[in-house]
């Protein structure tokens, strides 16, 4: 049975499979519906960092150097709370929890593995905040896929607006919230996002993305090779269905210019996207994009070019796309001590509703969550 619905004021944090840095947010929810958005901050990681990320990607949980990096991220985590507090004024012990993501670096579901690190004692330690992490591993251990784990978040921003509509996330991995009228909702992982293209243009020209969507713009489509590129049964699958950062590589791009490069791995995400709609039980009316990929205006271009129908960044409609994967994991913090459901059949595939995260307290906590 849930809880007694009550408004916390949580904290979300997220590392997200771009590897880019941190996204904290605030809110004030009851996990049902948002009451009121707060300040939100983002801290980059350094390229350092960020590349020992990258190393350990896929390693065994037992492997010796994660517990090294999970102390690391952690702390640029608890660094990345008290950020947000001091520069808004907020006093600590106003909120009531945080809601903490960590860093995925490995998921594999069909083998029952889906790795998150990141220290939810350490952090509670760290910043006198009760701490709700480790919201995957439940789903996943139950059958499901631990992926997409933002649709209840979506779906709930969504209330208002005309259905059926998609939210389509454009991070590393894309993934889609189809949204009907009710309380109908599916969502799965498209293909890939921008983890592709980020990967191709450091490879090339030692940068992080392709800025603006300027090398694809000026890049042409290699139609062999992405015919080869969808030529996958992963898209064909019905959901429910997850990806690892890790499921796709650059083998097929390899001869290709960085322009051309860009241009056909651009292309790639756009039509695996649009053949996303083959699994919707109703064509959706909107297409509101969120993630990194919304800045990309030849992504965009290319999106609703594929989709047919509006295509939008999600600040069309008043929300924050910089910060909803955060918002969304304090919701689920509050959802989670709640005992509300984190992930439903139709988006992970787990058989039933089913709640999740693991909470930690800090040391001498006398609060009442």
């Amino acid at each position: 049975m849930a809880a007694e619905s009550k408004i916390r004021t949580a904290i979300g944090l997220m590392s997200g499979t771009s590897m880019d840095g941190i996204d904290a947010a605030l809110i004030r929810t009851d996990g049902q519906a948002i009451q009121e958005f707060g300040p939100c901050l983002s801290l980059p990681y350094d390229e350092g960092f960020r590349g020992r990320l990258r190393g350990v990607l896929r390693r065994d949980a037992n492997d010796k150097r994660l517990s090294d990096i999970e102390r690391n991220l952690t702390t640029r985590h608890a660094r990345a709370v008290e950020q947000l507090i001091a520069e808004n004024g907020i006093a600590p012990n106003t909120v009531d929890l945080i809601g903490f993501h960590g860093q995925t670096l490995d998921h594999r579901p069909d083998e029952g593995i889906t790795l998150q690190i990141g220290d939810g004692a350490f952090l509670a330690s760290e910043t006198g905040i009760p701490v709700v992490n480790d919201f995957r591993s439940n789903d996943v251990a139950s059958g499901g896929e631990g992926a997409p784990f933002a649709s209840l978040y979506h779906q709930a921003l969504a209330r208002e607006l005309g259905k059926p509509m998609v939210v389509l996330n454009l991070g590393g991995v894309a993934n889609v919230t189809w949204i009907g009228a009710g309380e109908d909702i599916v969502a799965f992982d498209t293909g890939p996002a921008s983890a592709l293209i980020d990967d191709w243009v450091a490879q090339k020209q030692d940068q992080t993305m392709d800025v603006d969507g300027k090398l694809a713009a000026v890049g042409t489509v290699d139609d062999a090779i992405l015919l080869r590129m969808l030529d996958q049964p992963y898209f064909a699958k019905n959901p429910p269905k997850s990806l690892d950062r890790g499921d796709f590589d650059l083998d097929l791009v390899g001869s290709l210019n960085v322009a051309d490069g860009a241009a056909t791995l651009t292309a790639f995400t756009a039509k695996s996207v649009a053949a996303a709609r083959a699994h919707f039980p109703q064509p959706a009316k909107q297409w509101l994009v969120t993630g990194g990929g919304r800045k990309n205006p030849t992504m965009m271009k290319r999106l609703a070019d594929e989709v047919g129908v509006s295509v939008e960044p999600v600040e069309n409609v008043g929300w924050d796309g910089d910060n909803l994967e955060a918002q969304a994991f304090a919701f689920l913090g509050v959802r989670s001590i709640g005992n509300l459901p984190l992930s439903l059949p139709t988006t992970t595939g787990v058989a039933q509703p089913m709640t999740g995260g693991q909470l930690h307290l800090p040391p001498g906590y006398c609060g009442e969550l």
